[in-house]
């Protein structure tokens, strides 16, 4: 399992990924997720994997292997007009790799499944985020849905429900991100340090800025500590039940 979120803002994108993956409870290793191409002042694209690590290796792999050269771009994420026509090739390309692993009659299609988030920009569109199913199918990020989550979605959700906020900052949502992972760490072992950030600046058609942020990063640890502190002491100050 993994954790990966994409969040739209009215100044770009806010990407984060983890980086760990399992095999067994005391098994765990450390994968890239979060994987980008850019073509400068043209097309920036960025991919973040969750599922089975075989499969998602194998279409980063295709993806990769069609975009080397020119004569090569048939079918290229690099070539795509739009990110809608990237997402169709990208769920297209999953497909093709899932299909091709299933044995059929004897392993089901799901033990081989991915969920996949594309997002990025191309030049003459806007900025977007698109969430791909195993299926190959997918959605677009909307007013109303403004972040996608894969993964292990569940302990990371209740924060960014209800303090995203379009209009906020890029610092304010990195640590938006933090604490939804931190929860989310703490909740399940299949989740894990470190984290893959990339920040996304509309029209700048350029991969912005990136790091990774490992477990001894001091400010994260201040977000982690002071998450916890801000609950306990919340807590306390709610009305007591009494029947």
């Amino acid at each position: 399992m993994t954790y990966c979120i994409g969040m739209r803002l009215d100044r770009g994108l806010v990407l984060m990924s983890d980086t760990r993956t399992s095999a067994g409870v005391d098994n765990f290793a450390v994968s890239k997720k979060m994987f980008t191409w850019e073509v400068p002042g043209e097309r920036a694209i960025t991919i973040m994997t969750a599922g089975n690590l075989a499969t998602t290796q194998s279409m980063i792999s295709l993806l990769e292997e069609r975009s080397v050269s020119e004569q090569d771009r048939d079918p290229s994420i690099l070539q795509e007009p739009t990110m809608f026509q990237v997402a169709r090739l990208v769920g297209a390309t999953l497909r093709e790799v899932i299909s091709t692993s299933s044995a059929s009659g004897q392993t089901s299609e799901d033990q081989f499944g991915a969920s996949i988030i594309v997002a990025g920009q191309i030049k003459g569109g806007k900025p977007t985020i698109f969430m791909i199913y195993p299926e190959g199918n997918f959605i677009e990020i909307t007013d109303d849905t403004p972040f996608f989550q894969i993964g292990e979605t569940k302990y990371g959700k209740p924060i960014l429900v209800r303090v995203y906020d379009a209009a906020m900052d890029f610092d304010d949502a990195v640590k938006l991100l933090l604490v939804s992972f931190d929860s989310t760490v703490k909740s399940n072992l299949s989740v894990g340090l470190p984290f893959d950030l990339q920040i996304y600046e509309n029209d700048s058609f350029s991969v912005g800025r990136t790091t990774r942020i490992t477990a001894d990063d001091p400010i994260y640890q201040q977000i982690s500590d002071g998450w916890g502190d801000a609950l306990r002491d919340a807590f306390d100050v709610l009305p007591r039940y009494k029947l």
